[in-house]
């Protein structure tokens, strides 16, 4: 008996659909997100997708299905790494999901300066320290480009806990630990040994409301808010970071892009040197850095 395919299993219907879909949902990328979640349903790369919307291939109608149904969670605003389970940070891929704050591109950029700070320590063992590491993006991230240094995540949500033991599992970096502990009371034992800290901590004023649905609505609270001014955390991290840290280490600080001066006065503050402002690839201000 021949069964007939419908035109609507071929991929580029289903693709066309699926971009047209995400764009009217108000997706900022329709194209790419089409293509990831595809990808994901098909077990493909984004490049493999590509290359099978060319060559016409015609899916199984549980496929289409499949991707239908995860484009409706994505065009409702659901984050595509809630959707595929997974978040790519530098050379990592990241489990992520309910309850921990996805890791970002810009942020792949601020943990770049933890790294050449680390890499230039002339100890043959260098220390560095995430406070806030979350889903362990940054802490991992040290851990596996500096394969010399000792690296240690601190994190004081339960939920994200589980995700950042994930990812150490998953990456089976053995120069990584993680603790669950407030960051005030992190690490004692390391009091004035440490060469490098970084921390991106939550830094959104509490009444002001995240623009994307994705972040207000999917993001953890706790990661995001920093008290009425945004700051409260970050003035944590800063007092934490002059107990740990050696004289001559640094303190490196992701934040929002208005918040640069106020972090600067903080820090000048607090006794810390050499403070510099650093630029993301949009040319906001996007990491604050300090020597001890």
């Amino acid at each position: 008996m021949h069964t007939m395919t419908h035109p609507d299993q071929a991929l580029p219907t289903v693709y066309a659909r699926a971009r047209e879909r995400l764009a009217g949902a108000g997706i900022p990328t329709p194209g790419v997100d089409a293509e990831l979640l595809i990808g994901y349903v098909l077990g493909l790369s984004r490049g493999g997708v590509q290359a099978r919307i060319i060559t016409e291939a015609v899916l199984p109608l549980e496929d289409v299905l499949m991707i239908a149904e995860v484009v409706e969670r994505r065009a409702a605003r659901e984050p595509l790494q809630h959707i595929t389970g997974r978040a790519p940070f530098r050379s990592l891929e990241l489990a992520v999901g309910p309850g921990v704050f996805v890791p970002r591109p810009e942020t792949e950029q601020v943990a770049q300066y933890a790294i050449d700070s680390l890499r230039a320590v002339a100890s043959p063992e260098p220390i560095g320290v995430d406070l806030g590491t979350g889903s362990g993006a940054i802490a991992l991230a040290m851990a596996t480009e500096v394969p010399h240094a000792r690296v240690i995540g601190v994190e004081n949500s339960p939920v994200a806990f589980v995700w950042a033991k994930q990812n150490l599992r998953e990456t089976g970096a053995d120069n990584l630990r993680l603790v669950f502990i407030d960051l005030a009371e992190a690490l004692p034992e390391l009091d004035g040994i440490v060469d490098v800290v970084i921390s991106n901590p939550p830094y959104i004023p509490q009444d002001a409301v995240p623009r994307d649905p994705e972040v207000r609505l999917y993001d953890p609270a706790h990661a995001l808010y920093g008290g009425e001014d945004g700051l409260d955390v970050v003035r944590h991290v800063s007092t934490t970071a002059r107990r740990l840290l050696r004289p001559g280490g640094t303190l490196i600080l992701e934040h929002g892009e208005l918040q640069a001066a106020a972090i600067g006065a903080l820090l000048a503050a607090d006794g810390w040197t050499a403070v510099g402002h650093h630029r993301d690839l949009l040319g906001r201000d996007r990491a604050t850095t300090a020597i001890r």
